[in-house]
């Protein structure tokens, strides 16, 4: 009698064990979420060449706008703030701009944003003759210097 219960007992171990694993391997556990927030997070690059392909790229940040403005952007803020203003439409960033007087030297560099904005996948490329035409054309957000 006394096997029967210590075979019982050990069935019903198994079991609990074996439903504990399973449910580890299926995911039937709920994460919880790790924001409030949709994600707005950015990676910036300023390249020199004339197409997002083939430019050397010199220089990289980073841009999250939520919950708050951070990253390795040199005016995160601001940038969040522009991004803000269009809705997280980069390609808008440049009617933001005021313009100023430029040489017409030739040579090209291009700016890149690829991430997301709140929750929604965002792609940009632009290529300005110098980068004087960078400057005066682009917002904060794609001013990044040398």
């Amino acid at each position: 009698m006394r096997y029967v219960r210590t075979a019982g007992a050990t069935a019903l171990a198994t079991a609990t064990g074996l439903t504990l694993v399973a449910t580890a391997i299926t995911g039937t556990a709920q994460a919880a979420p790790t924001s409030l927030y949709p994600p707005s997070a950015l990676v910036l690059t300023l390249g020199e060449g004339d197409s997002p392909e083939t430019a050397r790229v010199v220089r990289a940040v980073t841009l999250s706008c939520a919950p708050t403005a951070g990253g390795t952007h040199p005016s995160p803020a601001s940038a969040c703030a522009e991004l803000a203003a269009t809705g997280g439409d980069l390609g808008a960033l440049a009617r933001l701009a005021e313009g100023r007087p430029c040489t017409r030297e030739w040579a090209p560099v291009t700016v890149t944003g690829d991430g997301v904005w709140q929750g929604r996948r965002v792609s940009w490329s632009a290529t300005y003759g110098n980068t004087c035409q960078l400057r005066a054309r682009t917002a904060t957000v794609a001013a990044l210097t040398f």
